[in-house]
């Protein structure tokens, strides 16, 4: 099944059961049409009116990602002509596009988005297991969205000039309100309520063959001969299945009536099919008008409110429609929702204009913030389990902080209204919003006031757009430098630089990987981009440059797959055996895809910070297709992790070497303003997690007395620690360690318990009871490591330092052994004492 975890998807699509219903039951309903003939058609019936079809583009957005690569931030460039293609087949048979996407989550469908985002976290969580342990993309099964796809989209097709519209309310509403009132040729999309609604023709996606323009539409008027109803029915059936008003949950003994008496049962078909007859059956036989629907909610255990099913038929009525089911008098429950809803910002001519840029994709989350204080993230590809790497939502937080404070009036006493997040990251369970508090930016002379940064005009206040945009990452002091950028550079390097300040863990090899992907990519196609594969080049070490490192022993020339210094002799082995290993396989960098995930969300909230000051950059200026390409960024990474040189991570390009060095220089000097050091740190094959303790075990084996027993940390533990730790047989006792592991990790080699006593020693297993569990952590279960678990294998080791003796001793209560065991083998407290993840 493919996922949608990695951006908002619609949190249901239509009544359940009722697409595969229709494909299945009353295959009639499903006709072959030629979209160049319906556009035919349409045209002579309505001379002078052009053939237009209203695109739920949220529905498509899987359909149009058809890149290879979907696992390493996007493949942008060339989903740019994917999405030109798409259009171009349209255009050539005179068929106009309009493209509309969800601007909101409404509130009755926040519950299903939480539970939609809990299993997409699983199965994030599932994804970065299998790129660890073989180091690939996995197959179509496990596909998910890229990061921010739906969002970029919609900017896409602006930038192709298609008329794109971001709903202020439910956008299948919207979508088949558009399409009656504009008399659309049809629909296209894969939403079953457009089946309910009545309005044009409903076209499929997932059946589309976009070179003959041939797809499937579904027939609302052979469902009805089907289920023996009319289409007025058609509402009330869909209330009476369960909906976004009416819960399934209400219904199961309405839904038992209903097959217990029911003719229609056929034993042929699953329960869902015949409860569908079933309900239909039922209300054929009803009343069609309101005293029906009264009977029908006095029957129905519908709790305290009994307007439920009125509400739910209300709710498909399209403007200018009404309903036997519905009194006349009875307003649209969809447009008085919207009208009733009370604005954070009081200033009229700032909230309209906020809600025109909405609505015709121009801002980014500005429209929710000034209209209800409220905004929502999905899931994002970031490795929960890697701990060095916050979650993108907490990284960002402090410029939409900032950001909510530009937008915000402040009461008289100088606070804010809080604001609700909505975002998913590790640790948050989402049943409730973050509540945010907005905080000023440093700016010089002080934070324009709204109506300067979006009606103002002049040179000043352009410079005040400008300065801040930059106070909201913190960079205010750089201005000059970074206006002389090019724009597309500047806002990637404010990005950058940024991204290097709060993140700790980043190193200078993950900073020339993110500009030589940024000055690289600029002059690449997406042909050539698409023609770009993947090798374990993090591998393969060229003869002479590796023949030259050898000769020098020069440990800070080679490609490392450790962090601390080693013997050169074994550095020189390992360095000779990667080269040999080298079957050029493709291969994926999990950080790497991590950090292609943080990054791109990065560049959403440069397009949030821009709406916000009155728009210093183009939007275009800001979108992925201009500086990121994930393919190349695993490249370039890879390439900085092992060590290349500035001349091959640039490609032999020499007019890049200067760009890269001043680029590199701007952001180093930013971050030194803020007494942040960027420090070298190789991450080699991915594995030095591994690296680490397997030299941790064996300096604990080497340990003597209670005096050298100190707290060392495999997160954080000094590389200098390292070398007076090793014991006697270190060379091969580590090589033959390191070995068995990476094997393991690849899947190449089961676990086998008495390498591991004999590696180990039966003494330190039977002294140690908690080295028995760390045992098993490392290598029982290396092919889904949890590095995270080092924080508690850090705990044991700090309370060896302020016990050693008792440990060493077994005289560690059982107790405190046993909440050991449950934090390594349940690292998410809410599964301990459970039967774990």
């Amino acid at each position: 099944m493919v996922n949608d975890c990695c951006e908002f998807q619609r949190s249901a699509m239509g009544v359940r059961g009722l697409q595969g219903f229709v494909a299945r039951v009353c295959p009639d309903a499903c006709q072959t049409v030629d979209l160049r003939e319906m556009a035919e058609k349409h045209r002579i019936d309505h001379p002078g009116s052009p053939p237009v079809i209203v695109v739920d583009a949220m529905s498509c957005v899987r359909r149009w990602y058809t890149p290879e690569y979907w696992v390493c931030g996007g493949q942008w460039r060339e989903y740019l002509t994917v999405l030109q293609d798409f259009i171009n087949a349209f255009m050539a048979a005179g068929i106009k596009l309009v493209f509309y996407f969800d601007g909101v989550v409404e509130e009755k469908k926040r519950d299903e988005w939480i539970k939609r985002r809990m299993k997409n976290t699983w199965e994030i969580t599932k994804l970065f297991w299998f790129i660890k342990t073989e180091r690939k993309q996995p197959g179509k099964e496990m596909f998910v969205l890229p990061s921010a796809l739906p969002t970029f989209t919609r900017y896409a097709l602006k930038s192709l000039g298609q008329k794109t519209v971001c709903t202020l309310q439910e956008a299948d509403f919207e979508v088949a309100a558009y399409g009656l009132q504009h008399n659309c040729i049809g629909i296209l999309g894969q939403d079953s309520d457009y089946l309910i609604y009545n309005t044009c023709p409903y076209f499929s996606i997932e059946n589309l063959h976009l070179d003959r323009l041939v797809t499937v539409m579904y027939s609302r008027e052979v469902l009805c001969r089907v289920l023996g109803i009319s289409l007025t029915h058609l509402p009330l059936f869909a209330c009476l299945l369960g909906n976004d008003i009416v819960p399934e949950s209400m219904l199961e003994g309405f839904w038992h009536k209903c097959l217990t008496t029911s003719p229609c049962r056929n034993n042929s078909y699953n329960r869902r099919a015949n409860i569908l007859l079933s309900v239909a059956n039922y209300i054929s036989k009803i009343p069609c008008s309101y005293s029906g629907l009264k009977h029908l909610e006095e029957i129905l255990p519908l709790g305290s409110d009994k307007t439920l099913l009125c509400r739910g038929v209300n709710s498909y009525l399209l403007p200018g429609q009404q309903s036997p089911w519905i009194p006349p008098d009875v307003t649209n429950c969809q447009m008085l929702a919207l009208q009733q809803q009370s604005a954070l910002c009081q200033d009229k001519e700032i909230f309209q204009l906020a809600k025109e840029q909405h609505i015709q994709s121009e801002n980014y989350l500005i429209f929710n913030i000034l209209s209800h204080g409220e905004i929502d993230c999905s899931n994002s590809l970031e490795d929960d389990f890697d701990t060095d790497i916050p979650g993108q939502a907490l990284i960002y937080r402090p410029v939409r902080q900032h950001v909510y404070s530009i937008l915000l009036e402040s009461e008289k006493d100088g606070t804010y209204p809080l604001v609700k997040e909505w975002f998913v990251y590790f640790g948050n369970s989402l049943r409730q919003p973050d509540l945010i508090q907005p905080v000023q930016p440093s700016v010089t002379g002080g934070t324009p006031n709204l109506k300067t940064l979006w009606f103002a005009k002049g040179p000043d206040v352009e410079k005040q757009r400008y300065s801040t945009f930059l106070a909201c990452f913190y960079l205010q002091d750089e201005m000059e430098e970074f206006q002389a950028l090019e724009a597309p550079v500047a806002g990637f390097c404010c990005l950058l630089a940024y991204l290097m300040m709060q993140v700790s863990s980043l190193s200078l090899e993950d900073l020339n990987a993110f500009l030589a992907l940024l000055l690289c990519l600029k002059g690449k196609s997406a042909a050539q981009l698409t023609g770009l594969q993947l090798k374990s080049a993090g591998y393969a070490v060229s003869q002479s440059r590796l023949a030259k490192c050898c000769c020098e022993q020069t440990p800070s020339t080679l490609p490392s797959l450790f962090l601390s210094p080693v013997h050169m002799h074994i550095a020189t082995e390992i360095s000779l055996n990667s080269v040999i290993r080298d079957k050029s396989l493709e291969e994926v960098d999990s950080r790497a895809v991590h950090l292609g995930a943080v990054l791109i969300r990065g560049l959403t909230t440069l397009l949030m910070a821009n709406s916000a000051c009155g728009f210093p950059f183009r939007m275009d200026d800001l979108m992925p297709w201009a500086v990121f390409d994930g393919k190349l960024f695993q490249e370039k990474y890879q390439q900085s992790h092992r060590g290349c040189s500035m001349e091959e991570l640039l490609e032999g390009n020499e007019s890049l070497y200067t760009p890269f060095q001043n680029l590199k220089s701007l952001i180093c000097k930013v971050c030194k303003a803020k007494k942040r050091k960027i420090q070298s740190r190789l991450r080699g094959k991915g594995f030095d997690k591994v690296n680490r303790n397997i030299l941790l075990i064996l300096r604990i084996r080497k340990l003597e007395s209670e005096g050298e027993m100190e707290a060392i940390s495999p997160l954080s533990v000094s590389c200098s620690d390292y070398p007076s730790a090793y014991p006697s047989n270190y060379p091969y006792c580590f090589r033959e360690r390191r070995d068995s592991l990476e094997g393991n990790a690849q899947g190449t080699t089961i676990y086998h318990p008495p390498k591991v006593k004999a590696f180990l020693g039966t003494e330190e297993l039977a002294k140690v009871p908690w080295l028995r569990i760390l045992e098993m952590q490392v290598f029982r279960n290396i092919h889904y490591y949890i590095p995270s678990n080092l924080v508690a294998i850090n705990a044991l080791l700090i309370n060896w330092k302020s016990s050693p003796s008792s440990i060493l001793t077994s005289q560690m209560t059982h107790e405190r052994v046993l909440e050991i065991k449950e934090i390594l083998f349940h690292p998410y407290p809410s599964d301990r004492k459970t039967d774990g993840i």
